[in-house]
């Protein structure tokens, strides 16, 4: 008796029913085919195994390698650096910057021309200077204050008209002095230039006449020439003219001011003294109490100027 094989909804009638196969190895859930839609003769299609992420080709494109990433940094560095490439606008700030520095080297080296005489000075030179200065501050103090002083009394006093004329005439006696058109007493110093050589000129005067005035002097007078603000001094032959006055040696200065000002500044180092002494002159500075002060110059009117005040 035969017996006919089972017959199931999925087998066809009439198939011949394959032997049993092997096993099939174990799928992973990724590999295993998902059901597609059947298509006529109940048969199944199958979709094909997914690819793995991992080893899906690659659409897109590695990037073009850029010129000169095989430089070193330095290189690259030096390649950035070099040729340079200057603006005119840098050109420009480069010009302005080395004026700039020029300028402040130029003030950094004449402030320190200016402060050599005095870093190689002596102490006692030091301590001299900073004494004439703090006398020159005095005089000037001095002066502020008598100026403050004939301002209250104008202010203050009961016959202005009478104060204002004496201060006037005072005023007057006082430019008098310094144009040299009043004669002078007071205490001072008396110097004496011998020059046996005949080697002192106008020049060395007028250095002893500009250090006196420094000092304080208020009236100087050399050798019967009495010297004002435009006096001006030059060789003439075996001696030296003063303002066209022809003098000679010895030469006499008749100075009023302060001797304890007046002599030191004649005797710093590198001063008038010295300086004479190296041309073989010689130089001898006498304090007085009372130095007389008579040669006089006459008074000239202006020819242009005129007084502004009404």
């Amino acid at each position: 008796m035969t017996t006919e094989p089972p017959t199931g909804p999925d087998t066809a009638p009439g198939a011949r029913q394959e032997s049993p196969a092997r096993p099939a190895p174990a799928l992973s859930p990724a590999s295993v085919p998902r059901p597609a839609a059947a298509a006529g003769g109940g048969l199944r299609e199958e979709l094909p195994e997914e690819v793995p992420a991992s080893a899906s080709p690659s659409t897109e494109e590695a990037p073009p390698e850029r010129p000169g990433s095989d430089l070193s940094g330095r290189q690259r560095l030096v390649k950035g650096l070099w040729p340079p490439r200057i603006t005119r606008a840098q050109l420009i700030v480069a010009l302005l910057l080395f004026g700039l520095g020029f300028g402040l080297a130029v003030q950094v080296a004449s402030n320190s021309e200016g402060d050599s005489a005095l870093r190689g000075a002596r102490q006692e030179d030091l301590v001299r200077i900073l004494d004439e200065l703090d006398d020159r501050t005095e005089r000037l103090e001095d002066e502020k204050q008598g100026l403050e002083e004939q301002r209250a009394e104008l202010e203050n006093s009961s016959d202005q008209a009478e104060e204002a004329r004496r201060q006037t005439l005072e005023r007057e006696r006082q430019l008098g002095i310094l144009a040299g058109t009043v004669a002078a007493q007071g205490p001072g110093i008396t110097l004496v230039v011998q020059d046996p050589k005949g080697m002192v000129e106008s020049n060395m005067l007028l250095d002893a006449v500009q250090e006196l005035r420094a000092a304080g002097a208020e009236a100087i007078q050399v050798n019967g020439v009495r010297v004002v603000a435009g006096t001006y001094l030059s060789d003439s032959g075996d001696g030296v003219s003063v303002d066209g006055n022809k003098i000679t040696a010895p030469y006499r200065f008749k100075v009023i001011g302060k001797p304890q000002d007046l002599e030191p500044a004649l005797n710093i180092p590198g001063g008038v003294v010295q300086t004479l002494e190296k041309e073989q002159a010689t130089a001898s500075v006498e304090r007085s109490t009372k130095i007389v002060v008579d040669a006089l110059r006459p008074a000239k009117q202006p020819g242009y100027a005129r007084s502004s005040s009404q």
